[in-house]
């Protein structure tokens, strides 16, 4: 099933412990991805734009994703427009990647309390014609 493809008229099940987990695995794959391509960027853009060595380049852009900051000076205006436009998109990537890893989690507590209303209604909705009967 594609990830956004749902059919309205489909039963709506709850996936096994199993499938969830291969579904979360996915999820967890996807923004791991994303995440070492953002990470690629940085190293490269220091590297070849700031002129800093792999190490401290892999050092600044893994503390800017990360949050918590540049490491190495910077000196020249190219140097220091790509790690100011880098840092506004690390702060992007944090998002995205944390609603990606997310929504497997959201998406089944949401269907266990749709699950959970529908019984409960159907429930209700037996006893109150078990009364009727009566």
């Amino acid at each position: 099933m594609p990830l956004m493809a749902l059919d309205i008229h489909e039963p709506l099940r709850l996936r096994s412990r199993r499938e969830f987990f291969w579904h979360q695995l996915r999820y967890v794959g996807a923004g791991t991805g994303f995440l070492l391509f953002s990470l690629s960027i940085g190293i490269l853009g220091y590297h070849f734009l700031a002129g800093i060595d792999w190490i401290d380049s892999l050092l600044n852009a893994s503390m800017i994703l990360s949050g918590m900051g540049p490491v190495s000076s910077l000196h020249g205006t190219v140097a220091k427009l790509f790690a100011s436009v880098y840092a506004l998109y690390s702060g992007v990537v944090y998002l995205a990647v944390s609603a990606v890893l997310l929504y497997p989690l959201v998406q089944r507590l949401l269907k266990i309390l749709h699950l959970q209303a529908l019984n409960t209604a159907a429930s209700k909705h037996a006893r109150s014609q078990l009364k009727q009967e009566e």
